[in-house]
């Protein structure tokens, strides 16, 4: 057995025992040769199946609100900065959501995110996202989860009283590299919501986008500060440039490493869903399914906010073949 092989069964076990790994051990562990890949991913596999079994989380998201945002996020072809040329409309009535998340129900998801393209909800819009998660509730029976931008105390409470299930704000990337992504709200002030939305009493969901010029060394910062806020559920994309924005032309990773950044996710929170979003089906060979057998158990399906995705029907039958279940 080799030192990187013995590191790896080293890190398995503190994860077993509940001890948990150390920074440094999570820094060894993506800068381990890629000769040595499938060792790593064999172990992440085993923690996920250990404390998750062999259950897939599948959710579908619906863009509730595509407009022309006032943030400068250099991925987000939704931004007012750049002319992306991207259908835009405003809130569509809540009986045509409700009707989308009933036929999510019906394709298997376990939940359903309401998505809005703004810094934050005005007290108008807010309300009428209320009214449409209360119909959700009332006629669906689905874990509603809600990425609304930023919250207040006052708005996070209300959907913690409407059963709101998770709150989704994205970390997007490394403190470090932050100000490279975006200049019109800072990395603080997302960490800022995820503190509103925990003390709310919701659960979390955050993540960020791989693949956007940063350093390995960056994706380990961001993996780290994502396992000290501890989420239920972890989202992590791979870019996909979009025209008309500051990253279209931007080089895509390798598939070695955005499968190193899922297997080490899954040694530092093996209790969590970590789950495989934007840019799986145009940015890996076989859309996810090595992912789910290295860490990953959670996909989204059925689209994303600005692209289309599988239809479920296609994602399920991919689950099913490698064995696993939803």
């Amino acid at each position: 057995m080799n030192s990187s092989q013995k590191l790896i069964l080293n890190c398995k076990k503190k994860v077993y025992s509940g001890r948990g790994i150390s920074e440094n051990d999570a820094k060894e562990l993506i800068n381990i040769n890629n000769s040595e890949l499938r060792t790593l991913t064999k172990a992440a596999n085993e923690i996920t199946r250990k404390f998750n079994g062999l259950q897939v989380d599948v959710e579908q998201l619906n863009n509730i609100k595509k407009n022309a945002c006032s943030e400068d996020c250099s991925f987000c072809a939704q931004s007012a900065f750049y002319d992306t040329r991207i259908e835009r409309y405003q809130l569509p009535s809540a009986e045509e959501i409700v009707s989308q998340a009933k036929k999510a129900k019906d394709e298997g998801a376990e939940s359903y995110c309401l998505v809005a393209a703004w810094r934050e909800p005005s007290s108008n819009d807010f309300k009428k996202v209320c009214h449409i998660i209360q119909e959700i509730n009332n006629k669906v029976g689905i874990n509603v989860e809600c990425s609304l931008g930023f919250l207040t105390v006052l708005q996070a409470k209300k959907l913690k009283e409407l059963n709101v299930h998770r709150y989704n704000h994205n970390l997007e990337t490394a403190r470090s590299k932050f100000p490279e992504i975006c200049t019109t709200h800072t990395y603080d002030d997302r960490l800022n919501t995820l503190k509103i939305a925990r003390d709310a009493g919701l659960q979390l969901c955050t993540g960020g986008i791989i693949g956007m010029g940063e350093t390995r060394s960056q994706r380990l910062e961001m993996v780290l500060d994502i396992a000290k806020i501890n989420p239920e559920e972890i989202t992590i994309n791979i870019l996909v440039p979009m025209q008309g924005t500051p990253l279209e032309f931007q080089t895509p990773l390798s598939e070695s490493e955005i499968v190193k950044i899922f297997s080490i996710l899954r040694f530092l929170l093996p209790k969590s869903i970590i789950k495989i979003s934007g840019g799986r089906e145009t940015k890996l060979s076989d859309e996810g399914a090595e992912l789910l057998q290295s860490g990953a158990n959670g996909i989204i399906t059925s689209g994303y906010l600005t692209m289309g995705g599988n239809e479920a029907q296609k994602d399920i039958k991919m689950i099913k073949k490698i064995g696993l279940e939803i």
